[in-house]
């Protein structure tokens, strides 16, 4: 169960209504918020970064209240739910918007509305193993990965030449693309776990692994949702994706119309493969990885 979150009472005056009057005189809107939340990492870092700032979620609210005039305050509730899971620790929110001033014409104390929204994020996962019965292995991640999200698509598999660290044998390589109720950490975390249930060691860097999953994108950089985020344990996106063309094909391969943000720009991953070309990349057992029964 997530850890919560809650705001209650952010108010502000507002011109939300169908009538006329309450287009033009506004209104007084009160709005409360309950965010689901990984609190884990905050509770034992003491950081802000490992946590909400609701200072900066009541200031969003506050702006969405005063801001774009709705007929509904359905509608209002909506898109201060939107905004709120537009931070990347949020997993789910629920919004309440009160209107306590409401011409209902009749007695009464209250008029709210409460929306429940699920965060649900595109995510890409790169999967390589070099180490055991590579191909059952990748295989089995992939069953891990169908209990743990809501894959759309997983690329061929690929045969492909390591790079970097020492000597080692040739790896298998897949890409996974699909959606996500978890945050980017708690995402990292989970594969993490999946890879320790594989054998894997962190012993050397670039080292031989008998399974490896990277996050490479959470977020859609078309529509400006990627999440950009740089700390000791998380890059986003994956810093070396770009130039990986043991990642970038594969990935085209599950997703034709990928895009990928480098250095601010939005590029489109198969534009990028024709860079880095296949040097190093080809095709490797003939299976339907996502077609095993999971």
């Amino acid at each position: 169960m997530s850890d919560r979150i809650t705001l209650k009472g952010i108010s502000a005056t507002g011109f939300h209504g169908v009538l006329d009057f309450e287009k033009r005189d506004g209104q007084t809107f009160v709005v409360d918020v309950v965010m689901e939340v990984d609190l884990g990492p905050a509770g034992t870092s003491d950081d802000l970064d490992d946590t909400v700032n609701y200072a900066e979620v009541a200031g969003d609210v506050v702006s969405l209240i005063e801001g774009e005039s709705l007929d509904l305050i359905e509608a209002l509730a909506d898109r201060i739910a939107a905004k709120v899971l537009t931070r990347p620790l949020v997993e789910a929110v629920t919004v309440t918007v009160h209107k306590p001033q409401a011409p209902v014409g009749h007695p009464f104390t209250d008029v709210a509305v409460t929306v429940e929204r699920l965060r649900e994020t595109p995510v890409v996962i790169a999967i390589g193993s070099n180490m055991g019965d590579t191909l059952e292995t990748i295989q089995n991640a992939v069953g891990a990965l169908w209990l743990a999200l809501e894959l759309k698509s997983a690329s061929r598999v690929y045969e492909t030449a390591p790079v970097g660290g020492p000597a080692q044998a040739a790896y298998l390589n897949a890409v996974v693309v699909g959606t996500t109720q978890m945050s980017p950490q708690r995402l990292l975390r989970t594969l993490q776990d999946i890879e320790l249930e594989y054998g894997r060691v962190r012993n050397e860097r670039w080292g031989p692994r008998t399974l490896d999953l990277d996050l490479i994108q959470y977020g859609d950089p078309v529509f400006d949702t990627d999440v950009r985020l740089s700390t000791e344990a998380l890059t986003l996106p994956h810093p070396r994706a770009r130039e990986r063309a043991f990642v970038l094909v594969p990935w085209a391969d599950a997703d034709p119309e990928a895009a990928l943000r480098v250095d601010g720009k939005v590029r489109r991953v198969a534009e990028l493969v024709d860079e880095v070309g296949h040097e190093g990349v080809a095709l490797g057992p003939d299976v339907n990885l996502m077609d095993d029964g999971w």
